[in-house]
């Protein structure tokens, strides 16, 4: 029998969701960043038992930290723009909103733009990271359609090259997680193979592929779909489009923006009970105004008109902007106006992601030997408490 870690922690009495499903009178036991223990609370170690409750409530919901794999900022920042004491605020920000976890989104931009980034966040890992873990960057883009560009700058789009591939891989190994481009444009068959070969996640996005492209893309290692249904050709009844095979496709994850402005609730509904293995992911394509009130900001270096709380470009009404939703939000709707199940909102929202970084093994959900990254929901999904690594970070306003 394994010996049990004996060093002091805290215990967190709630109902607890695991893998396994709901403990309604459960605890877990947490120390030196690590839950030591998930289960009943009857059932509880003796070894554990004189730790001192970190919770009073015990009918408050503990669930794992969220996972965004697809932010582009928040609390008046930008990751295009960032430094280290901007990455402080901004995962500070998204901390306090349950996110325990993130990739650094880029945008289509200028090679030397993206260097910048890569090279931020590259020394911002090598610190103690006191908010949301920043796992690593996601580059959306450059290389994408120039027929979806979105609130992407087109004056930067560029065929795939994996020349840039290769050297940003040599000088920051590990650091790019995930890779958004177009399956049809130039070079991008033999990007993904090299992503892929290189365990980097492959998405398509901004994309104007045919269901065939994508399948076909697909073949070659393509895994993951960039905002289901935002910036990709629809599905139609004789033209599948990249939207149909993303529905289709079981190899490929699909992210979703749970907003109600993106995506239709019925919509993500459907695509819910197609993705039932672990591939339906919410994400929340925040931009720098998530948590301000309405007005003019910018993504990357494009201006953008927030009113409503719904972001669009300056000069294009028309084009979403990212977003400013937090997972807290996403994941309410998911739950409340999607009609999905506490499980499968959590799986969406943590366990997916966090195989889509590889770091299932680690964060993603309740389960001993894991990063304690927790959050404490009350009966609304109102969230009351964030740890991550066992550490209480504030929950609520904006820190600018």
């Amino acid at each position: 029998m394994a010996e049990i870690n004996r060093t002091p922690g805290e215990l967190l009495y709630g109902k607890v969701l695991t893998p396994s499903g709901l403990i309604e009178e459960g605890v877990i036991a947490v120390s030196e960043e690590v839950i030591q223990y998930v289960g009943e609370a009857a059932w509880l170690p003796e070894a554990y038992a004189h730790w001192p409750a970190g919770t009073q409530d015990k009918s408050g919901l503990l669930i794992p930290g969220f996972v965004d794999v697809h932010v582009h900022g928040g609390a008046g920042y930008d990751f295009m723009y960032s430094d280290q004491a901007s990455l402080d605020i901004i995962t500070r920000f998204h901390a306090s909103h349950g996110t325990t976890a993130m990739l650094a989104t880029t945008m289509t931009a200028a090679k030397e733009d993206i260097d910048r980034v890569l090279s931020e966040v590259a020394d911002y890992r090598k610190g103690s990271m006191p908010f949301a873990q920043l796992a690593g960057v996601h580059l959306e883009g450059p290389f994408i359609s120039p027929k979806w560009s979105g609130a992407q700058n087109p004056e930067h789009i560029v065929p795939a090259n994996i020349t840039w591939l290769e050297a940003w891989e040599k000088q920051y190994p590990g650091m790019i997680r995930q890779v958004t481009l177009a399956p049809e444009c130039e070079g991008a068959l033999e990007a993904i193979l090299w992503l892929r070969k290189h365990g980097i996640t492959a998405a398509l996005g901004h994309t104007n592929a045919t269901f065939e492209e994508i399948i076909t893309a697909a073949d070659a290692g393509l895994n993951q779909a960039v905002h289901t249904f935002n910036a990709m050709t629809p599905l139609h009844h004789r033209k599948p489009g990249t939207a149909g095979a993303v529905l289709f496709d079981e190899r490929i994850r699909a992210e979703i923006i749970a907003d109600g402005i993106h995506v239709h609730a019925a919509a993500i509904n459907v695509l819910s009970r197609l993705k039932t293995r672990n591939n339906l992911m919410l994400i929340t394509d925040a931009m720098s105004a998530t948590g301000l009130s309405d007005g003019e900001y910018t993504i990357g270096d494009l201006p953008v008109i927030v009113r409503g709380g719904i972001a669009t470009l300056k000069d294009n009404p028309d084009a979403l902007a990212g977003s400013t939703l937090t997972m807290i939000r996403g994941f309410r709707y998911l739950v409340q106006d999607v009609g999905l199940s506490l499980q499968a909102a959590s799986n969406a929202a943590s366990l997916t992601p966090a195989i889509s970084l590889g770091m299932q093994r680690f964060i993603g959900s309740l389960e001993a030997g894991k990063r304690a990254d927790i959050l404490l929901l009350d009966d609304d999904l109102e969230l009351n408490g964030v740890w991550i690594g066992g550490r209480t970070i504030s929950t609520g306003s904006p820190v600018i």
